[in-house]
C-alpha cells in the first residue's frame, strides 16, 4: 500500500494494561490489513519482569524488560508505543525522543500543561521523529464519514456543536479510591480521560476554539481505602459552553459518574441545510438529516466508508475499538515513510491539552483561547 514501509521498523511497547494490549494488536494487525513490511515486535515492558515475559510471549514480542529506559534506548527499537499511566508520559516520551525514536502515546500527553508544553517543544525540535497520540476514535469510519460530509458542504454551514462523553466506572461510592483520582499521578479527572477525545473530535468537526467557560465538579469526594477514606482530588464531571473561531456555539459535557452509560461518545452538528448525529455506544451507525428532509437517515458502515473495506468487504458487519488502532498504527506508519502526519501530534495535541486545562480552571469564568 501506497506509504507504507518497505523496510521493517522494531517497537518497544511499554505498558501491558488495557490500552498495551490495545497496541499490541494493532501492531499485530496492521501489516495483516494495510500490507507494507510487518513491523519487528522486539521489546515488552513491564514494571513486573515476570509480568513482562508472559505477556511478551502472549503479545509476541521477542524480548521483556521491566527498565523502561532500556526500552526506549535499544538500539533495535525505531518506535516506542507508550500505554503508562499519566505521570510517566512526559519523562518517556522525552526520553524516546532524546534517543531519535518515533513515539506513539496514549493520551492524555500529561499531568500538566507545561509538561505537555515541553513535550510538544521538544518534539519541534526534532522534526525527524513522528509523534502520534492515541486518539483512536478519530479513526472511525463514521466520523471520516462525517468529516467528508461536512467538508462536501451537505449540511452547509456549521453553526453550533453539542457534545457529550459519558461513562460509568467511578459511578458507585463504594468503588476504591485510586491514583487516577489524583493530581500528582492522575492529572485531570473526567476531562483527562474521556473530554480530552471528545475535543479532539470537536475541533476537527469544528476548528479552533476562540473561548470558553466551564464547571466541574467532583460528586464523590472521599473514596474507601486500605488506609481509610481518601479525598478525590480530581474531577468526575464537567460542563462547558464554547465559542468556536468560526462564529459557532458548543456545548460540552463529561463525566465518569454517569450512571448506565458505557461509552457515550455522542455529538451532534447543525448547519445551515443539515445536521449529523453520532454516538460511539452505535459506532456504526450515523445519522443525517438534510435540508427538505422530515427527519434524519441512517446511514451503516461499509465498504465505501473510509477503511472500512480493508477489514471487510461487507456493509452492515460492524467496525469496533480495536480496528480503529490498527488505522491508528498504520497513520503512525505512514509518516514515518515520510506522508502527511494525520495526528494528532504532540504540537497538535497541545492544543487539546489547554482547552482540557481551561476547562478545569475556568470556574465559570469566560477563558479565551484566541
Amino acid at each position: 500500500m501506497l506509504g507504507m514501509p518497505k523496510k521493517s521498523l522494531g517497537v518497544a511497547l511499554v505498558g501491558t494494561g488495557f490500552m498495551g494490549k490495545c497496541h499490541a494488536m494493532a501492531w499485530n494487525n496492521v501489516a495483516t490489513v494495510f500490507g507494507g513490511a510487518r513491523p519487528r515486535l522486539e521489546l515488552l515492558c513491564d514494571a513486573n519482569m515476570a509480568g513482562a515475559e508472559r505477556l511478551a510471549e502472549q503479545y509476541g514480542f521477542q524480548r521483556a524488560t521491566d527498565d523502561w529506559r532500556a526500552a526506549v534506548t535499544d538500539p533495535a527499537v525505531d518506535v516506542v508505543s507508550i500505554t503508562t499511566p499519566n505521570g510517566m508520559h512526559r519523562e518517556m516520551a522525552e526520553a524516546a525522543i532524546s534517543a531519535g525514536k518515533h513515539v506513539w502515546l496514549e493520551k492524555p500527553m500529561a499531568l500538566r500543561l507545561e509538561d505537555a508544553q515541553s513535550m510538544a517543544d521538544l518534539a519541534a525540535l526534532h522534526p525527524n521523529q513522528v509523534t502520534m497520540l492515541g486518539y483512536n476514535y478519530l479513526r472511525s469510519p463514521a466520523f471520516q464519514t462525517a468529516l467528508q460530509i461536512i467538508d462536501n458542504g451537505y449540511i452547509g454551514t456549521p453553526h453550533s456543536f453539542r457534545g457529550v462523553y459519558d461513562e460509568d466506572y467511578s459511578a458507585d461510592e463504594h468503588l476504591p479510591w485510586s491514583w487516577r483520582m489524583t493530581h500528582e499521578a492522575g492529572g485531570l479527572g473526567a476531562l483527562g480521560d474521556l473530554g480530552c477525545h471528545l475535543v479532539s473530535q470537536m475541533l476537527a468537526l469544528m476548528g479552533p476554539v476562540s473561548s470558553l467557560s466551564a464547571l466541574t465538579s467532583i460528586v464523590v469526594p472521599e473514596r474507601p481505602s486500605s488506609d481509610g477514606p481518601k479525598q478525590v482530588e480530581n474531577e468526575d464531571s464537567a460542563m462547558a459552553m464554547l465559542r468556536f473561531a468560526s462564529g459557532a456555539t458548543g456545548s460540552f459535557a463529561t463525566s465518569r459518574v454517569a450512571r448506565g452509560r458505557k461509552c457515550r461518545l455522542q455529538w451532534e452538528v447543525h448547519g445551515s441545510d443539515g445536521s449529523i448525529v453520532f454516538d460511539q455506544e452505535n459506532m456504526n451507525e450515523l445519522w443525517v438529516c438534510s435540508k427538505g428532509e422530515a427527519g434524519f437517515t441512517r446511514h451503516l458502515t461499509g465498504p465505501m466508508q473510509p477503511d472500512f473495506g480493508a477489514f471487510c468487504p461487507a456493509p452492515g458487519h460492524n467496525f469496533g475499538f480495536n480496528e480503529q488502532k490498527v488505522i491508528e498504527a498504520r497513520d503512525l506508519l505512514v509518516a514515518i515513510s515520510g506522508e502527511e502526519n494525520k495526528g494528532p501530534d504532540f504540537v497538535q495535541g497541545l492544543g487539546i491539552e489547554r482547552i482540557i486545562h481551561a476547562m478545569a480552571g475556568s470556574n465559570g469564568h469566560v477563558v479565551s483561547l484566541g
